[in-house]
């Protein structure tokens, strides 16, 4: 996110002649990094703009998965907007509106990313709503089955999608016995039988401080940002109740 901004002040810069690729560099906002107690880590961009982009990336994607569980870790993404322990789905989707915000959130083999574009005197609300929607989303059976449903028609588009069909071939040719060889959707018989204890499972294991990190670009405080993180995902568990899961090597 932060990169994608930078990459948008770059190119707006250097396509002026009156200015060079030095003085460019030297416009560059700092980006300033800081971790709180837990661990978690909150790094941020200022440049002075009314708008900004906030989201949490977790260090939880597919890769961490086994080949037992392998797409829960995408089917989580698309449960994130059904709903917490104090937002309905609804509510959630009307307050975003209300706000003029952007809310999305996307899996890789090695993230799990939630996050939002919304104007710079909204960031507390968003931040707030982010963690709500990471610490406590409900995971309803009617929206897992609905979901399921979903992500079972989404494999099927994919898979006459030939681009992908070979990224994720070649990724298990190169890959081939580790985690990154697996696809991120993973495989049909398993987003048939994922549960909801099998979703809660893997929050309670992956979504850990030290794995996290809250970053926005645009115009932000980085100082409100950090009591930010502070307030609303300063209780998250740094440690693990029982064994640390093992992150298998990828060649």
């Amino acid at each position: 996110m932060i990169d994608e901004l930078l990459y948008v002040s770059r190119s707006v810069a250097v396509s002026s002649p009156s200015i060079t690729y030095e003085q460019t560099l030297l416009n560059v906002p700092e980006t300033r990094v800081t971790a709180i107690q837990n661990g978690l880590r909150v790094a941020s961009e200022d440049y002075g703009l009314p708008t900004c982009t906030v989201g949490v990336w977790i260090d939880a994607g597919s890769r961490f998965e086994t080949d037992k569980n392998n797409g829960t870790a995408h089917f989580l993404e698309h449960m994130a907007f059904k709903g917490t322990n104090k937002r309905t789905q609804s509510n959630l989707e009307l307050e975003v509106e209300n706000l003029g915000a952007h809310l999305n959130a996307y899996t890789s083999r090695e993230q799990t990313v939630y996050y939002a574009k919304c104007f710079s005197k909204d960031l507390p609300q968003i931040v707030e709503l982010l963690s709500d929607i990471i610490q406590n989303s409900k995971f309803g059976e009617e929206e897992i089955e609905r979901e399921r449903s979903t992500i079972l028609r989404e494999m099927q588009e994919i898979e006459n999608n030939l681009q992908e069909v070979v990224f994720d071939y070649l990724h298990a040719t190169a890959y081939q016995g580790t985690p990154l060889g697996r696809t991120i959707l993973g495989p049909t018989e398993n987003v048939k039988s994922i549960q909801k204890g099998d979703l809660l499972k893997y929050v309670n294991t992956h979504y850990k401080a030290p794995r996290m990190v809250l970053a926005a670009a645009g115009g932000i405080n980085h100082e409100q940002l950090v009591k930010l993180g502070e307030e609303h995902f300063g209780k998250l568990k740094a440690g693990y109740e029982g064994d640390v899961p093992d992150l298998l090597p990828c060649r």
